[in-house]
C-alpha cells in the first residue's frame, strides 16, 4: 500500500489499575478504503478507535509506530491532537442521544464544530452546516437546523452526527457502531450515505462493528479481534474463506434467512487464541 493514511505497529493499551492490557500487539495499515474491525463486546474494538484519537486519558498507550499521515500520534502533544480531532480525524459514535447536547439546537452544534476548526463567520458556518445536512439526505435542512436533539428521530440524529463529523472534510473517519441503534431500513440509508461520502471525498474509514454481515457487504478489508488482539485479517469478500476457528465460529453463529430451524452452534473458545497473533 502506497502512502497509507494510517500505519499502526504493535499497538497496546492498558487501562489504569488493570493487570492485563485491553489491546495488545495490534498492527494494520489504512489507505483510502473502508476497513472493518469486528469482534464481540470486550474484544478491544472501540479501545483501538479511541486510542488512535488519544481519547483514553487514564490508559497507557504504547506502540512501535502510530503514524497518521505526517503526524506521529504516539508522541503528539495534546495541543496538536486538539487540532487534529474533528479537523482531520473524526469519530462517529454509536448513539446520537448521548453525543448531542440536549439543550442546544442541532444546527448550532454543527456550526460550532465547524467554527472550532475553520475561520468563518456565524453566517458562513450556518450555510456550511445546512449544506452538510442536505448532503446526508436530510429533507428541509433549514428546519432541521433549528430543531433540538429530542425533536429528531434516531436515524436523523445519526445523520446529524455524520454531518458534523464530515463537515471539515477529514482524511480519517472512525465509525464506532454507527448503525446499531437503527432499524434495518434506516441502517441501509445511513450506510449508503457513508459509502457515498467516503468515495466522493476519498476518506479512509474504520468501521467498528460486531455485525459480520454489515462489514462483509460494506467494507473492503476486515480485522477480526479476540481478547484484545487481531487474530485474522482478510478481504471482506473472502470472509467465507476465513481460516481462524474464532472467525469461523462467529460466522456459524449467525442466523440466515431461509436457513434451517435448528439451534445455532455455540462458539467453543480455546485458550490458545488469546496467545496467538494475526493470520493474513
Amino acid at each position: 500500500m502506497t502512502d497509507p493514511i494510517l500505519d499502526i505497529r504493535n499497538l497496546s493499551v492498558r487501562y489504569r489499575g488493570t493487570p492485563d492490557p485491553a489491546v495488545r500487539g495490534v498492527s494494520f495499515t489504512l489507505g483510502r478504503e473502508r476497513l472493518g474491525i469486528v469482534g464481540e463486546s470486550g474484544s478491544g474494538k472501540s479501545t483501538v478507535g479511541r486510542a488512535l484519537l488519544k481519547l483514553l486519558p487514564t490508559a497507557e498507550i504504547t506502540a512501535e509506530r502510530m503514524q497518521f499521515e505526517e503526524v506521529d500520534l504516539l508522541n503528539a502533544p495534546e495541543r496538536r491532537m486538539l487540532k487534529l480531532r474533528g479537523r482531520r480525524m473524526s469519530m462517529i459514535l454509536q448513539d446520537p442521544k448521548f453525543s448531542l447536547n440536549p439543550i442546544q439546537r442541532c444546527g448550532h452544534q454543527i456550526a460550532e464544530a465547524y467554527r472550532t476548526h475553520v475561520r468563518a463567520s456565524k453566517a458562513e458556518a450556518k450555510a456550511k452546516a445546512v449544506e452538510m445536512l442536505a448532503a446526508v439526505q436530510i429533507r428541509d435542512p433549514e428546519r432541521v437546523y433549528m430543531l433540538y436533539p429530542h425533536e429528531v428521530s434516531g436515524g436523523m440524529g445519526q445523520r446529524i452526527m455524520i454531518a458534523m463529523m464530515l463537515l471539515t472534510d477529514p482524511d480519517l473517519v472512525i465509525a464506532d457502531e454507527p448503525t446499531s441503534a437503527l432499524d434495518v431500513t434506516v441502517r441501509l440509508q445511513v450506510l449508503n450515505i457513508l459509502d457515498a461520502l467516503v468515495r466522493d471525498h476519498g476518506i479512509g474509514l474504520i468501521m467498528i462493528s460486531h455485525d459480520l454481515n454489515l462489514v462483509r457487504n460494506f467494507c473492503d478489508r476486515v480485522l477480526i479481534m479476540y481478547a484484545g488482539q487481531v487474530v485474522e485479517t482478510l478481504d471482506a469478500a473472502d470472509l467465507d474463506h476465513a481460516t481462524h476457528p474464532y472467525t469461523r465460529g462467529l460466522l456459524a453463529a449467525q442466523p440466515r434467512i431461509g436457513g434451517d430451524r435448528s439451534a445455532l452452534p455455540v462458539l467453543e473458545r480455546d485458550a490458545s487464541w488469546a496467545q496467538t497473533g494475526a493470520t493474513t
